[in-house]
């Protein structure tokens, strides 16, 4: 089993480095984006591999990991393909200067590297555990919320696209469809996936601790890099936005308020 997670870490941190070199060669950080989504399912291929643990749940996880990892990779460049770099690693590099290269080899390459390892526990996880020798209830369970996650974050991913496509929408606040019943259904959906795999883990023994997984995922979805960080930009930019985070669930669809 210990071998599973020491060549995943290992093949990571390879993957991660060799990113990095290419972001110095382009001046380009946001490639980051793109590649996260693909380095999980390096992981969920490489444990599978690896792993002895019991086939069909060995084969079901693996391939709603790379499902969900290769559609978000395939959006995201679609998305960014002729864009200038991200808004937050511009800011990053404006403020360290000639020195960024080095500094977002830890601060953002080796960082979700780590985050990526730690998020992806579940995955590695139900690769190893030999029993149960039969999918049971809670893999079914987890397949259906996958499935929902998935579902929530491309059709969020979707409905935002056609909005921004749109000239008369410039500068307006996208609160259509999924978006007025929460801020970022994308972000939510996301999160959902991962406790989607983590209930595949936590058929097997002891794999409910492998919770961390979707605990990070969400908590930086949350808390740290994705609302915060999106909505400071936001509100500056858009007049209306203030008005919209009012009336709108930050993640968790609701009702809007009146």
């Amino acid at each position: 089993m210990a071998e599973v997670y020491v060549a995943t870490a290992g093949a990571v941190a390879l993957l991660m480095l060799s990113v990095w070199v290419v972001s110095v060669l382009k001046q380009d950080v946001s490639i980051v984006d793109i590649v996260w989504g693909l380095g999980f399912v390096l992981i969920a291929g490489l444990s599978f591999a690896l792993g002895d643990g019991y086939g069909a749940r060995r084969a079901l996880i693996t391939l709603l990991t790379t499902v969900w990892g290769v559609r978000l990779s395939l959006y995201l460049l679609w998305r960014n393909w002729g864009r200038e770099e991200d808004f937050r690693y511009r800011a990053m590099r404006r403020r360290h200067g000639d020195r960024f290269r080095w500094v977002s080899l830890y601060t953002v390459f080796a960082l979700q590297g780590v985050l990526m390892w730690l998020v992806s526990l579940p995955v590695q996880w139900a690769q190893t555990a030999a029993e149960p020798t039969r999918l049971t209830a809670l893999d079914a369970a987890g397949a259906i919320v996958w499935a929902v996650g998935l579902a929530c974050e491309a059709l969020g991913d979707w409905q935002l696209a056609r909005f921004k496509r749109d000239p008369a929408n410039r500068g307006r606040v996208m609160d259509r469809g999924l978006w007025r019943y929460t801020r970022h259904p994308n972000y939510f959906g996301d999160a959902v996936v991962w406790w989607g795999l983590f209930l595949i883990a936590a058929a097997t023994p002891a794999g409910w601790l492998t919770v961390i997984g979707p605990l990070v995922m969400t908590g930086l979805l949350r808390r740290v890099s994705g609302v915060p960080m999106l909505e400071r930009a936001l509100v500056k930019n858009r007049p209306d936005y203030a008005e919209y985070v009012r009336r709108t669930s930050p993640f968790v669809p609701w009702v809007p308020k009146a």
